[in-house]
């Protein structure tokens, strides 16, 4: 039995991770979806007092209630207070699991890694708001879409302006990266960033790193629960491929 903490991204709650957690759950494991402060059924919560400090902390808690021997799982914006936890926390996790996401550097934050997403162009009274639709390529049901649209929330400015406090304890943990091809993520993209000879890309080719693809795009906990929860549990028994070769029993889906 391995336990999976499930980490979100912008604009989502636990919710989002409903489908991909009873899967899990049903194969035998223990899965806990995350909604951080100010978000879903936590959206009450003052946005001016929620940074990238506060949803650290939430996860880091979570470490310590649940661990040691977590599978921290998180997506999207979601690996930024997922590694911060980590971090800190690096006793309780026995694997990073990046869904359709990089690894940030310490003093990034999101709006200086991915200035193209024009987050603060769109925020409002301290949040961004839930963007209008998801686009057709990501393959999201249309009842997942209607759910998305019904739960999603507003994403707190602070929690994408604060930069990331790393110390590099969690670059010992082993990793697995799960590229969504859809989106534009994939093995072959990660070894080109990788032949940049860049010192923040050297991880990817690390022993204890594997990769995954998924034939979906952004949010495959709303498109293809099942394909993830099954990469998940792979991930979890450290299977995958390694940057440069099929080093560990896998089939790419």
């Amino acid at each position: 039995m391995t336990t999976f903490l499930l980490v979100p991204g912008l604009f989502l709650g636990g919710w989002a991770w409903e489908a991909v957690a009873a899967e899990l759950t049903a194969q035998g494991h223990r899965a806990f979806p995350v909604t951080l402060p100010g978000m879903a059924e936590r959206a009450a919560e003052d946005p001016a007092g929620v940074g990238l400090g506060e949803h650290t902390d939430a996860v880091a808690a979570l470490l310590d209630a649940e661990g040691p021997g977590i599978v921290l799982v998180a997506h999207s914006y979601g690996i930024l207070p997922a590694l911060a936890a980590a971090d800190r926390r690096p006793g309780q996790v026995a694997r990073v699991v990046c869904v359709d996401t990089g690894f940030p550097e310490p003093g990034e934050s999101v709006v200086t890694q991915m200035p193209q997403l024009g987050l603060l162009d769109r925020a409002i009274s301290g949040v961004i708001p839930v963007p209008e639709e998801i686009p057709a390529v990501h393959a999201v049901p249309s009842t997942e879409r209607e759910r998305y649209h019904r739960l999603a929330t507003p994403h707190p400015v602070r929690t994408v302006t604060e930069p990331i406090e790393l110390t590099g304890a969690w670059l010992k943990l082993p990793t697995t990266g799960v590229f969504c091809l859809a989106n534009g993520l994939s093995l072959e993209f990660a070894r080109t960033l990788h032949g940049t000879g860049l010192p923040r890309f050297a991880k990817l080719a690390e022993p204890g790193v594997t990769f995954f693809e998924l034939a979906t795009g952004h949010y495959p906990m709303l498109s293809t629960p099942l394909e993830l929860a099954d990469i998940l549990v792979r991930a979890a028994a450290d299977e995958g491929v390694g940057l440069y070769g099929a080093d560990r029993p896998s089939t790419m889906g």
